[in-house]
C-alpha cells in the first residue's frame, strides 16, 4: 500500500495567546521626572521658607515660651501658630540637619516674623537670649524655691535662702514690717506670691525674684485689705492661717471649712493641732514621737496659738478662706490617707473611729 508522503497535520490545544510585558521603560521614567520634580519643589520651598522670614516688614514681637522638654517639632508647631514661621516640617528638618535641636534651651524669646529659620534657631539655642521661667508653685516654702533657682543654674546652693534671711525691704511694702516679720528666720516666708515669673539669666540676683514676688503679691492681695481689716485678724494672722490651710486640706470648699474649726479652736484656747506646721521644720515630711513633743514654736501639737508666721506661699483661695471662715459643729478633721478627702467630726470619740477607718 502507498504511503501518503504528505506531512501529518499538527494538532495544538487551543490555549490564549500571551500578551507581551507591557514595557516599564516608560514608567519608570514617568515616576523618576515626577520624583524629581517632587524633590526638586521641596528643596525649593524648603529653601524659602529657612532663607526667607515669614513677613521682612514685620518686626513686632511675640513672646514665646519653651518648657523644658519641647522638642523642634514642637516649638516648629507653636511658631507656625503665632503665625512667626511658613512651615513647622521646614523648621523641624533645619534644625535636624543642621543638628540644632539639642541645643535648644527653655526659656521665653521675644520672637517676629521679620527673623528666619536660621535666625531664630540661633536665639532660642544662646541662653543668654533667653528668659529664664521661674514657677512658684501654691504651697512652696523659700527652701523649694531656693532649690528650684539652684536647679535652674541661676543661683548656688542656699544663696536664695541667704538673700531671703536678709531682706531688708520692709518700708517698700505696708504688709510687712521690722516688728512683725523681723524675728523670723524667713521675714518674707508667705508673702512671694505663687505664679510665673520671667527672669533674666544674666547678671541674675536672688533679690531679682524676691522683689519680683513681693510686687505681684501687693498687686493681688490689694482686694482684699479691706475684707482683712474687717475680719477682726492681723494681716500676719490671715496670711500664716491661709499658709496652714494650704497645707492642710486639699479643695477649696473643705478649707473654709477647716478655717472655721481652726480660728475656732484658737479663739476657745485650744491647740489647733496642725501638723503641717511641725512639718514646716522638717527635710522629710515625717513626724517622729519625739517631734510632737519638742518645745518648737512651729509645734501647733504641743503649744497654743498660731506658728510665728506663714509656713508657705498660700493661693489666693486659700487667703479667702482664711479671711471668710464657714462656722459648723465640726472640731476636728483629717485627711483620708487613701484619696486626702477631708473627714470632719463633732467629737473626738468621732474623731477616733475615723482615723482608725481612714488612716
Amino acid at each position: 500500500m502507498q504511503e501518503n508522503n504528505f506531512p501529518r497535520r499538527l494538532v495544538f490545544d487551543k490555549k490564549p495567546l500571551k500578551r507581551k510585558p507591557k514595557s516599564t521603560f516608560k514608567i519608570t521614567v514617568a515616576l523618576t521626572i515626577a520624583i524629581i520634580v517632587i524633590v526638586s519643589s521641596t528643596a525649593v520651598k524648603y529653601k524659602k521658607y529657612t532663607s526667607s522670614p515669614l513677613n521682612p516688614e514685620n518686626t513686632q514681637t511675640t513672646s514665646v515660651l519653651i518648657k523644658k522638654g519641647d522638642t523642634a517639632k514642637d516649638i516648629g508647631k507653636t511658631l507656625e501658630e503665632k503665625e512667626i514661621i511658613k512651615s513647622a516640617w521646614a523648621f523641624y528638618w533645619y534644625a535636624r540637619l543642621n543638628e540644632m535641636g539639642e541645643k535648644i534651651v527653655s526659656g521665653r524669646f521675644m520672637l517676629s516674623p521679620s527673623m528666619n529659620v536660621r535666625d531664630i534657631l540661633a536665639k532660642i539655642s544662646d541662653p543668654l537670649q533667653s528668659e529664664a521661667v521661674l514657677t512658684i508653685q501654691e504651697g512652696l516654702k523659700i527652701t523649694d524655691m531656693d532649690t528650684r533657682l539652684s536647679d535652674m543654674g541661676l543661683t548656688e546652693k542656699g544663696e536664695f535662702t541667704e538673700a531671703a534671711k536678709k531682706f531688708k525691704g520692709y518700708e517698700y511694702y505696708e504688709f510687712l514690717s521690722p516688728e512683725v516679720q523681723g524675728s523670723l528666720s524667713f521675714p518674707i516666708e508667705g508673702y512671694l506670691f505663687p505664679d510665673t515669673y520671667f527672669l533674666e539669666p544674666t547678671n541674675f540676683h536672688p533679690d531679682h525674684v524676691i522683689y519680683k514676688a513681693l510686687d505681684n503679691f501687693e498687686k493681688k492681695i490689694e482686694p482684699y485689705i479691706q475684707k482683712i481689716k474687717n475680719s477682726g485678724r492681723s494681716f500676719h494672722e490671715i496670711i500664716t492661717m491661709a499658709s496652714i490651710l494650704e497645707k492642710e486640706v486639699i479643695s477649696d470648699e473643705d478649707r473654709r471649712k477647716v478655717s472655721g474649726i481652726l480660728w475656732k479652736r484658737l479663739d476657745s484656747g485650744w491647740r489647733i493641732d496642725a501638723d503641717a506646721t511641725l512639718l514646716y521644720t522638717k527635710n522629710d515630711n515625717k513626724i517622729t514621737s519625739s517631734d510632737l513633743k519638742e518645745n518648737n514654736p512651729y509645734n501647733t501639737r504641743l503649744l497654743k496659738g498660731l506658728p510665728p508666721g506663714p509656713i508657705c506661699s498660700p493661693s489666693i483661695k486659700s487667703i479667702e478662706a482664711a479671711i471668710n471662715p464657714e462656722k459648723s459643729n465640726y472640731w476636728f478633721y483629717l485627711s483620708a490617707k487613701k484619696d486626702g478627702k477631708t473627714i470632719f467630726a463633732v467629737t473626738n470619740e468621732e474623731h477616733e473611729r475615723n482615723k482608725a477607718k481612714h488612716l
